[in-house]
């Protein structure tokens, strides 16, 4: 079975996923879509599909499922559309920067018994999903505590900044999503701090640059969050899991792992720099699972349910950081 796909947007990560459909012989873009038909034409030129309104790849007959890949504040409305129309959909993170938006639009993909896959890209990353496979064949024990480093090489633009949603929605939600992946039970309580320590301006806009976060679960189990959004170094990408019979650890990636000594000491290439570049897999890969889900029809994952838990866990983490408290995620 051959899945006939609909991507829609063709900005910088609408041609990564357009680029892993290619890779894929079970999957066919037939058509793109983007308030730009000139980026929409560049993308589609090279899989040999067409350029279409969203409309019309909605309500196409030649289309099986449409990646949605658009702005933030068009996900939900476009889920709900591909939902009542009988698409597949999978969905970049996040569905909505609203909670109460997100559970609306959820409902809607249960009542239409739609399809939803949320795109979080690094539960598909080879050396994390490695870590969890260790974690469920029992080699380190019982998990105890999880540390997730996630530190950007730079602050993004400013005019991003402000229509982000802010840092625990679009940065942290990535590790909210990691900590859930790797605990074994549902983080309980929610610990946040969170400062501009790299750039005023950010403050200014009314946003953070660094944080540090603490989740913790109803037996104990812990996660430790440090993030930036500065790391000169590199794109810092590191995870830790400390079981009670051991640890296991996924650290950064290389170009190569060329390590160079001489009387100068010793020297390794820097660490990737880009998170495309450094989750060039696991973009793939993710991809390749929602293919496998509609031809196996096993669930998808991550689901929107995932999406909703991750954004939950942002909101509290803001209460946190607002009221100088630890935060039950029953309060969101």
């Amino acid at each position: 079975m051959s899945v006939r796909l609909g991507l829609l947007g063709a900005g910088r990560i609408g041609k990564v996923h357009a680029g892993a459909i290619a890779s894929i012989p079970q999957a066919k873009l037939v058509a793109v879509a983007d308030a730009f038909p000139e980026a929409a034409a560049a993308v589609a030129s090279t899989l040999g599909a067409e350029v279409r309104s969203i409309d019309d790849i909605m309500n196409a007959k030649d289309i099986d499922a449409v990646l949605i890949t658009t702005p933030t504040d068009m996900h939900a409305d476009m889920i709900e559309q591909a939902a009542r129309a009988g698409k597949a959909i999978f969905c970049e993170k996040p569905v909505d920067l609203s909670v109460a938006r997100v559970r609306q639009c959820l409902a809607t993909v249960v009542k239409e018994k739609a399809k939803l896959m949320v795109g979080f890209n690094r539960r598909f990353d080879p050396n994390f999903m490695e870590v969890r496979r260790q974690i469920d064949t029992g080699a380190i024990g019982k998990v105890e505590m999880v540390t997730i480093t996630s530190r950007d090489p730079g602050p993004p633009p400013y005019d991003y900044i402000t229509r982000s949603g802010g840092m625990f929605r679009d940065m942290t939600i990535h590790d909210f999503d990691m900590a859930r992946f790797l605990l074994t039970e549902e983080p309980d309580t929610v610990m946040a701090t969170a400062s501009v320590l790299v750039d005023k301006k950010i403050g200014e806009l009314g946003d953070f640059d660094s944080a540090s976060i603490i989740l913790t679960t109803k037996s104990g189990q812990q996660c430790i969050i440090s993030n930036s959004r500065r790391a000169t170094y590199g794109y810092d990408q590191r995870i830790e899991v400390l079981g009670s019979t051991g640890m296991a650890s996924a650290e950064n990636m290389r170009a190569t792992t060329v390590e160079v000594a001489n009387a100068g000491g010793y020297a390794r290439e820097p660490l990737l720099n880009f998170f495309m570049t450094r989750y060039t897999d696991a973009y793939r890969n993710e991809i390749s699972a929602f293919i496998a889900a509609l031809t196996s029809g096993i669930a998808m994952t991550p689901s929107g349910e995932d999406g909703l838990k991750a954004l939950v866990l942002a909101e509290a983490a803001y209460k946190s950081v607002a009221e100088g408290r630890a935060v039950k995620v029953s309060e969101v």
